[in-house]
């Protein structure tokens, strides 16, 4: 009984739950330090699941193309729901209610083998079709809490800023592994980022959102500096792109 996550860098995971269940979260395989997205995307066979934290087209990514292929139901909140069905043509009839929710409320899907429940991300979140567009409302951002039946809880912060209401966010849910922006200009840096796990308190922590651009300037090793700093007492997992681990309970 294993659950297995691969980072395709930037904010982009993919999950496979204990029973088999397929989840791509925030799926831009095609970034610029991922050579192999193309072709990863053509040997998805099948995706259960895309989350997506908010409507930016780093997190967004090949959602669009993905969904279509394989039918895989979008998980979002409504109103980042409706702009990528209206503006980038998500299908409709896979971004239904069951899998469309709003902060604070809990998603029991595939049967129950998931549960995501949306916390909330102190970012922006508009929805561009293309660069020559104009932004559409795609709703406030969001971190994701996806409980796994017989696997850990995962926190993905989804695109933020430190906020002092992290903290809430293990009263209700016991993080096994939190997935933290630590690339500074658009989000946390190093710094902040080691703020935000002290707040949550997770067993495991893995850095995301580093390194894609050079403006992304924040690195493990400052991460890691800035853990000890605090007495983080945290396990740092620093994932290669691309890189599949496998999580036991």
């Amino acid at each position: 009984m294993e659950t297995q996550l691969t980072w395709y860098g930037q904010s982009a995971f993919k999950i496979i739950t204990p029973a088999g269940n397929v989840l791509l979260v925030d799926p831009w395989l095609t970034n610029p330090v991922f050579e192999k997205g193309k072709d990863e995307i053509a040997a998805l066979k099948r995706v259960d699941l895309i989350l997506v934290t908010h409507g930016h087209s780093d997190h967004v990514g090949n959602a669009v193309e993905i969904g279509k292929r394989t039918q895989a139901k979008l998980v979002a909140t409504y109103d980042l729901s409706a702009a990528m069905t209206t503006v980038l043509g998500y299908p409709a009839e896979l971004a239904s209610t069951d899998s469309t929710g709003h902060f604070g409320g809990t998603l029991k899907l595939l049967e129950g083998d998931v549960n995501v429940t949306f916390v909330p991300a102190w970012h922006g979140a508009a929805v561009e079709k293309d660069e020559n567009s104009p932004a559409y409302y795609g709703g406030n951002p969001s971190g994701l809490i996806v409980a796994i039946r017989g696997g850990p809880t995962i926190y993905h912060t989804g695109d933020t800023d430190l906020f002092s209401d992290m903290a809430l966010v293990s009263r209700f849910n016991k993080v096994d592994i939190m997935l933290v922006c630590i690339g500074d200009h658009f989000t946390m840096g190093p710094a902040r980022a080691a703020e935000a796990v002290k707040l949550v308190a997770p067993g495991r922590v893995i850095p995301m959102h580093y390194a894609t651009f050079p403006a992304l300037t924040g690195t493990p090793e400052a991460f890691d500096r800035e853990l000890k700093q605090r007495k983080v007492k945290v396990e740092l997992r620093v994932m290669k792109i691309g890189e599949t681990i496998a999580i036991r309970p």
